[in-house]
């Protein structure tokens, strides 16, 4: 054999065991790492409550188990799907946290329960592989938008509002805006409810067209401030009755 083909020979050689050496040593159980397709941990501040609170959300490919870990290493979250859903597998998920009222837990109470820094997620797939993310948690928090207004201009409705000018804590940075407007008896419509839903940029004002709105009918509506972070500031503004 000449010396070429000699190095080629054991060059294969060489990386199947390699390989095999891999599969032998893995430890039992040992699976791949999936990402997950979104990992969020925000607040959000309801300055015409005042209230406070975090909202979670992630996604991925379907998992059974569930755990979030906070930046000081404790579990603060975890949930396990059992019978049939064990195996069918869920894929999206989102919680919101119960949000106090400032006059029975002050806001940096509620900032000491919940660290800024990273948080882990970790999730296990219906096929036994591992799911991993993580998420930063900032303590820049604005204040909500003021002068949210509402105003009819011929059919269509008009609502506009100030930027925050400053913050319930830390430096946040306003990158945009989101406006929620829906009929004041939505709970009783069921399937029929009717939500008018937008994310803006730094804009101050935005048109809700005529189609969304009906005669005679009470509407109530939001403007949420968001910061970089991810985290969401809501001013109400006072319900108003179309003609």
């Amino acid at each position: 054999m000449n010396r070429r083909r000699h190095i080629r020979t054991l060059s294969v050689f060489l990386v199947a065991m390699v390989a095999l050496i891999l599969m032998v040593a893995a430890p039992e159980g040992w699976a791949a790492q999936i990402l997950f397709s979104k990992a969020k941990i925000i607040f959000e501040f309801n300055s015409s409550g005042p209230d406070l609170g975090i909202q979670v959300s992630l996604d991925g490919e379907p998992w059974n188990e569930i755990k979030i870990v906070g930046p000081d290493g404790g579990k603060i979250f975890e949930v396990r799907a059992n019978g049939s859903l064990k195996k069918f597998g869920l894929t999206e998920l989102f919680a919101e946290s119960n949000e106090p009222n400032f006059e029975d837990v002050p806001p940096e109470d509620i900032l000491a329960r919940f660290p800024a820094g990273l948080y882990q997620f970790f999730g296990k797939t219906v096929e036994g592989d591992k799911l991993v993310g993580t998420a930063t948690l900032t303590h820049d928090i604005p204040n909500g938008p003021s002068n949210v207004v509402a105003a009819l201009n011929g059919n269509s409705l008009v609502i506009s509002w100030n930027a925050p000018t400053d913050s319930l804590a830390g430096q946040p940075t306003i990158v945009g805006y989101q406006v929620i407007v829906e009929r004041a008896d939505n709970d009783l419509l069921g399937a029929a409810t009717r939500i008018f839903d937008v994310k803006l940029p730094t804009v101050t004002s935005v048109t809700v067209p005529s189609q969304f709105l009906e005669s005679n009918t009470e509407y109530k509506f939001e403007v949420l401030a968001i910061e970089a972070g991810g985290n969401q500031s809501i001013t109400e503004g006072n319900p108003f009755v179309t003609l």
